[in-house]
């Protein structure tokens, strides 16, 4: 190649630090994330704290969250911004209270924020619930009815059993999916508890045709796969005994 006297091209191999920019302090969790739970409280409680702030406390309180954080984070469930946050800070901590808060928004919410509370109390099986979650299952919403339904198939148990049977009959068309679908994790709830006859019987609700079609199929499969469970003979995992001579 001939030297025409003229200097190299400046390399195009990038910089790695040209075009990284520093994140502003507004939006920095880093300092939020490694304070305790009173100064999280503190940023939840304070008027001036920003939406960002109060997100990124709620996610921290969601790992080290005691009883002292539930009041605090329940007053967001009603922000529509903020809610889903609180939620979120809310749903791991085992706290009872927390229980006792959600049931408590139930009464006080509407649309999206109150699916999301239903959705959280699913979360949580929270069989104290069951009642006021069947109630819902008929809201004019459909939204709403169908969260409350898979709600109830989620916590189980023979008082959700029996209002989810009874959905089954009594359901609008738009609802009877929902319905059947949370019949059918109910059963499979029921039947893991050891209750083999009431599980059963459960699936062999699901077995009509107005049923959807999906759900049939999973019900018959759960049933055959219970069947096939107690009838299949047991191995005791050594090696068969070689034929006699």
């Amino acid at each position: 190649m001939q030297n025409t006297g003229q200097a190299a091209p400046p390399s195009r191999v990038p910089d790695p630090k040209r075009n990284i920019h520093p994140i502003p302090p507004e939006f920095d969790a880093g300092p939020i994330m490694a304070l305790d739970e009173p100064k999280l409280i503190a940023i939840l409680k304070d008027p001036g704290s920003t939406a960002f702030q109060k997100a990124k406390a709620c996610q921290r309180l969601a790992v080290i969250g005691s009883k002292d954080s539930v009041p605090p984070l329940a007053a967001l469930l009603g922000d529509p911004h903020l809610g889903c946050y609180g939620r979120f800070g809310l749903e791991p901590n085992p706290d009872p209270s927390v229980d006792d808060a959600l049931r408590e928004a139930l009464k006080k919410l509407k649309g999206r924020l109150l699916v999301g509370v239903i959705n959280s109390i699913g979360q949580r099986r929270d069989p104290k619930a069951v009642d006021a979650l069947v109630k819902l299952m008929y809201d004019p919403d459909p939204e709403v009815a169908q969260c409350a339904a898979a709600a109830v198939g989620r916590i189980g148990g023979p008082q959700a059993a029996k209002a989810l049977q009874e959905a089954l009959t009594r359901a609008k068309k738009g609802l009877l999916p929902a319905v059947a679908g949370a019949c059918l994790v109910c059963a499979e709830g029921i039947l893991a508890h050891g209750d083999r006859k009431q599980g059963l019987a459960f699936y062999e609700l699901l077995r009509r045709e107005d049923i959807p079609k999906p759900v049939r199929l999973a019900a018959m499969y759960a049933v055959i796969e219970a069947e096939i469970s107690v009838t299949r003979p047991r191995s005791s995992g050594a090696a068969p005994a070689p034929p006699k001579a």
